[in-house]
């Protein structure tokens, strides 16, 4: 298990390089990023590359045994290409350019752009690719699905469209052009979405814009990473990402990639409702689903953020520790925190990391060279994976068409999986988080929220798995909307209707209004957001309303259809339903559960096919204690144990 952190040396005095990179070394670190936002430092001028500093850089972590994480620093163009080539600069929804100065900013389209990524690519790769320091190569920083509306992202998009659909008639048709006279006579009338409030528009252009720029950054992608493999053919190529508000589809971007980035935030403090979801555990095991295999944390937590917003409260003691141990427990390989010196410069100076701004040993630097410590104890696990018996769906272009046209007052697509994962984490259930095309056959329960948008090979990936003797679970809003976003002409949930035994005969978009529902065991829960009234033909009542002008209807449905069995939820409640939804699912399938673990405390489970490795993480400001079923040997304090007390936030891990 690897911990490293990322170092901007060019941000710091030159004098404390050298014991900057002995202390790394001294305490445990084993990687470090360097480089991704350096690019006016190693090419001040155009065509006069500087590489000294890093040159010098590079060998003192090669002299103190650390690998290297180099960054290809295109996120952020020098000021003289923005200046000498204007036409770079991303154009805003609004037709504005977007303003220079920070980061990001760039067209990814612009050819000019892609010229001097490539060249500042290949100075950089031919320099070091026979560096036996660096461990693998980032491109860019965070990227995003980025609706840049200049002329040559307008001019890819119309003839991105007319490869798809042939000719600007079939655009017309797919589109349904005919409402608002929004009829194209050529290919010139096709524009981007506007910075109008994209309900306001055609939501089947506003999902084709996402689709469009989704190709463009995985294009651009695989720009970089052929220019980096002509020169290194051996080079590990990843990126790192996050949730933003151009969130791209995680499963296409790192298609062509080595491994699975992500940038790691977990909340500092606890939310007063304890049946809130906050679980970074969600966002973990999604990001190991995206290429079903273990990731990396490019940027884990190390201190109060603050930027573009005042700054969080400090970690908590054991915070640290705790969400890199839980990274580690959802499938990372290596942890690396953001960062090793607070910045005393620039837009992210509250951005803590390990160190503040004095640069002297404190709290979080002592928590941080304990988990360093533990870490190198840990390497049993490295040949470790995680089993799941449940899959969750994440459908990015469900995601993203909701988000174009949002169904009811608080209607929350990712809240809905967050819930249904929160749910089967409290049974200490491993979870998969994949796509909705993914191979299900090794699963036995899968749960598909608000598949909104329908595709044909998802829709047969389903039914193949009911058929084959699998529990589904669909909720409402699925099945509504063909590939294009158009909603289709049949009773909803339109193709699922056989899969699920019933239909909608209406539905009732409640937003804050509350109505209730009664289960089979007689247990009451509250309906939130939205009702579908459920008329079954096959399915029998799970639970049903009890007010409302539905009252008597089917609120849940179960189905058995060939050998499998389908629920179909049609509303939203609290959390308190979806756990003992949850419960029920897993006694149906037989999947172990645990019973009785503390609130908070999270159970997962990595093997090696014959053994096993259970990580117990008290996720909550309260000391936990778990009884063991056997005595148990502990790999953090290297004793056997049948009872465990963990303090918040604290984690054991012991070998079953």
């Amino acid at each position: 298990m690897i911990i490293g952190v990322d170092y901007y040396p060019e941000q710091c005095d030159r004098t404390l390089w050298e014991h900057d990179i002995i202390t790394m070394a001294q305490t445990g670190v084993k990687v470090v990023r360097l480089g991704e936002f350096s690019w006016s430092r190693l090419e001040p001028r155009e065509g006069d590359y500087d590489f000294e500093w890093l040159d010098e850089i590079m060998k003192l972590c090669a002299s103190a045994g650390l690998g290297i994480i180099m960054g290809i620093p295109t996120n952020c163009p020098p000021l003289w290409l923005y200046e000498s080539y204007p036409d770079i600069v991303r154009i805003g929804e609004d037709g504005k350019p977007v303003q220079t100065g920070v980061r990001g900013h760039r067209c990814i389209n612009s050819p000019v752009f892609i010229q001097h990524a490539r060249r500042i690519t290949t100075q950089i790769v031919r320099r070091y690719n026979a560096n036996r320091s660096i461990v693998a190569w980032q491109i860019d920083n965070e990227l995003e699905a980025y609706p840049c509306t200049c002329p040559a992202c307008r001019d890819k998009f119309r003839a991105w469209l007319l490869d798809k659909y042939a000719d600007v008639e079939m655009i017309n048709k797919a589109f349904g052009n005919v409402v608002w006279s929004g009829e194209y006579n050529n290919a010139s009338q096709i524009q981007p979405p506007t910075a109008y409030p994209k309900a306001w528009q055609n939501p089947a252009l506003c999902l084709e814009w996402y689709r469009f720029c989704n190709d463009s950054i995985i294009n651009y992608v695989k720009e970089i990473a052929i220019t980096i493999r002509r020169e290194c053919p051996k080079a590990v190529l990843t990126t790192n990402t996050c949730f933003s508000s151009n969130t791209p589809d995680f499963y296409r971007l790192f298609g062509e990639l080595d491994f699975v980035s992500y940038d790691n935030y977990p909340p500092i403090r606890m939310p007063e409702d304890k049946q809130q979801p906050y679980s970074h555990a969600f966002y973990l095991d999604l990001m190991r689903g995206v290429r079903e295999q273990k990731f990396w944390v490019m940027e884990q937590l190390s201190g109060p953020t603050g930027s573009w917003s005042p700054m969080s409260p400090a970690p908590q003691p054991g915070q640290l520790k705790g969400y890199s141990l839980q990274a580690f427990a959802h499938g990372a390989d290596a942890v690396i925190h953001f960062r090793w010196r607070t910045a005393l410069t620039g837009a992210e100076m509250f951005w803590h990391g390990i160190f503040d701004h004095s640069g002297k040993p404190n709290r979080r630097f002592t928590e941080f060279s304990d988990l360093c410590r533990i870490a190198g104890r840990l390497g049993m696990l490295e040949h470790t994976e995680i089993v799941s018996d449940i899959a969750l769906l994440y459908s990015p272009e469900s995601s993203y068409a909701l988000d174009i046209q949002p169904q009811t007052a608080g209607f929350s697509y990712m809240e809905q999986l967050r819930r249904f994962h929160y749910a089967f984490s409290k049974y200490g259930a491993n979870i998969d988080i994949v796509y909705p095309g993914t191979d299900l056959s090794k699963y036995k329960l899968v749960v598909a929220p608000s598949l909104f948008v329908n595709k044909r090979a998802v829709t047969e990936n389903l039914y193949r798995f009911v058929i084959n003797g699998g529990t589904l679970v669909l909720t409402c809003r699925t099945g509504v909307k063909d590939e294009h976003n158009n909603c289709i002409m049949d009773d909803l949930p339109t193709v699922f209707k056989e899969l699920v035994g019933a239909e909608i005969s209406e539905y009732d978009p409640i937003g804050d209004i509350k109505r209730t529902m009664r289960d089979f065991s007689g247990s009451e829960y509250p309906c939130l957001e939205w009702c579908d009234i459920l008329q079954p033909t096959s399915a029998r009542a799970y639970s049903e309303y009890t007010d409302g002008f539905y009252t008597g209807c089917p609120a849940v449905t179960m189905n058995r259809y060939c050998s499998g069995v389908t629920y179909y939820v049609g509303t939203i409640s609290t959390q308190e339903f979806y756990d003992g939804f949850a419960s029920n699912l897993m006694t149906q399938t037989k999947i172990p559960k645990l019973k009785g673990l503390p609130q908070g405390v999270e159970v997962t489970t990595r093997t090696n096919g014959k053994e096993e490795f259970i990580f117990f993480f008290n996720n909550s400001e309260e000391t936990a204690e778990i009884s063991l079923p056997k005595s148990m040997y502990s790999l953090i304090s290297a004793t056997g144990k049948d009872h465990l007390v963990l303090a918040p936030f604290e984690t054991d891990i012991v070998r079953k």
